[in-house]
């Protein structure tokens, strides 16, 4: 009996083993680089909302920001200055996290601004939730929970530890 199939030629890889070969140069890749993308996008979002807010009545959140600090300094803090120290720290944070500059202080003031940033939550309930539906503000201040845990990555590598492809 004869084997009708032809030999497949030497070198040439069968479509399972040509999908294996990419997942294990995607993961490698991914490895290498998936968290310093992260780490830079993250600090490209806060160096653009801290720049917005440089410029009074650019950034959509000013008003709340300055409200939270009047309320959480007891008034201690102007709007003007309030807005300006917003201003520097989330522009200190973005640079930090996209240059890896003061990287570890960076992360350490980015968990002391999502304080102040998800504070209103709490401070301004009635305001930013009609029932249980979470107002457009509400909505803007609860994507930063992604922000924390991405923070929380990006943290980790900054610390020693390593995201490694298994193969």
């Amino acid at each position: 009996m004869t084997n009708t199939r032809s030999a497949r030629p030497t070198g040439t890889l069968r479509p399972a083993d040509k999908l294996r070969t990419a997942s294990a140069a995607l993961e490698r890749l991914l490895a290498a680089h998936s968290i310093t993308a992260l780490r830079i996008s993250i600090g490209l979002i806060f160096t653009y909302f801290g720049m917005l807010k440089f410029f009074p009545g650019a950034s959509p959140a000013e008003a709340l920001a300055t409200r939270t600090i009047d309320l959480l300094t007891l008034g201690m803090v102007p709007a003007g200055a309030a807005l300006l120290m917003t201003a520097v720290i989330e522009t200190f944070v973005g640079l930090s996290l996209i240059t890896g500059v003061g990287l570890r202080t960076g992360l350490v003031v980015l968990y002391g601004a999502l304080a102040g940033i998800v504070s209103p939550l709490v401070l301004f309930p009635g305001e930013l939730f009609d029932g249980v539906v979470p107002t457009l503000e509400a909505q803007y201040i609860l994507k930063n929970v992604v922000v924390a845990c991405a923070g929380a990555v990006v943290a980790a590598k900054a610390l020693g530890s390593r995201l490694v492809a298994s193969r």
